[in-house]
């Protein structure tokens, strides 16, 4: 049980850490990530953050599923650094879903019943139910934060709209966190399942977090949290407030990180870390894969970034090629 292995101590870092190597495909990625989270297991870890390339095209969802990818993708940036082919909404969920549903997979000898799948809102959470249904290695408790539902047309008796009561902000704040205190809607603030060993809270914005964070305070470092594809360095303060930022960032490790870097700091390139290894800088080129320029123990500022990709010397063909228009996804063809 995942209880019975991870310990109370999460800043267990290794100080002599080599350097990850890119992975050349999705499963080459998937491989890598498995391996991490292993090893962050095996450290007694309990926080754990989980990035890949927006869009990432896994490919495990049900066969049944209408649209089917012949081909797994990571799409992310092009050789200017803009971004390329960027995926819409639906492709969007439909990649943070494939992820969650591998970690459910990667998680089932604790038991469907010991892990939760954590959604933003409702429509996501059924989403998910439904496409994994016929799924083998999908068993679990599938949640959201957010669990107001909107009733449809005549859903309410004597017609009309019910005109909404005036609220203060402490009223606001409670009614967004689920801290219903009105004696109606929901029964009081998110909270997982009794039970429950493995959370995942799959692509939580500035309001999941603040939940995530409760949660962890309130199950201990015996329940293991893993945010999947959070994205924490993309939220400014005025999405989300430094307190929470410096928590998430503080408590939880970086065990798998695979997406572009700061963009206006080194332009075109990725930033991968796979624990215990270290973080790289990668540039995207037009011939050939991409190419390691930078290493670092921890995770490099932007400032850092800058300084890296500055320093590096191009040849006269790469900088005749670099400018066209080059899809992430080819990398890892």
């Amino acid at each position: 049980m995942i209880s019975n292995f991870l310990g109370g101590d999460n800043n267990n870092k290794d100080t002599n850490m080599k350097s990850s190597t890119l992975p050349k495909d999705v499963k080459g990625a998937v491989s890598k990530c498995r391996t991490s989270v292993q090893n962050a297991l095996e450290k007694r870890m309990s926080r754990m953050e989980i990035n890949f390339p927006v869009g990432t095209k896994f490919g495990v969802e049900s066969k049944n599923t209408k649209k089917k990818s012949k081909k797994q993708t990571m799409a992310m940036i092009d050789a200017d650094g803009d971004t390329a082919l960027m995926p819409n909404k639906d492709e969007f969920d439909t990649s943070d879903r494939e992820l969650a549903l591998l970690f459910v997979d990667m998680f089932q000898a604790v038991g469907g019943d010991a892990i939760s799948v954590v959604y933003r809102d409702a429509t996501l959470a059924q989403i998910a139910k439904t496409r994994w249904k016929d799924d083998v290695g999908s068993e679990c408790t599938v949640l959201s934060v957010d669990r107001k539902t909107k009733t449809g047309g005549g859903g309410s008796i004597g017609g009309g709209k019910k005109k909404k009561k005036a609220m203060g902000f402490a009223a606001k704040m409670a009614e967004e966190m689920g801290d219903d205190t009105s004696g109606g809607g929901n029964s009081g603030p998110f909270r997982l399942p009794d039970g429950c060993e493995v959370a995942l809270f799959v692509a939580p914005g500035p309001k999941e977090l603040i939940a995530a964070k409760r949660i962890c305070e309130e199950v201990g470092m015996g329940t293991l949290v893993i945010l999947l594809n959070a994205r924490l360095r993309d939220y400014d303060s005025s999405t989300t407030n430094d307190d929470i930022t410096n928590y998430f960032q503080d408590e939880f490790e970086s065990i798998f990180h695979l997406s572009a870097a700061p963009q206006q700091d080194a332009p075109g390139c990725l930033l991968h870390r796979s624990y215990p290894d270290g973080w790289i800088l990668a540039r995207n080129v037009k011939v050939g894969s991409p190419k390691t320029f930078a290493a670092f123990e921890e995770r490099p500022s932007g400032e850092e970034c800058r300084v890296a990709y500055e320093g590096v010397e191009i040849g006269d063909l790469e900088q005749g090629v670099e400018s066209a228009l080059e899809n992430v996804a080819s990398w890892f063809s």
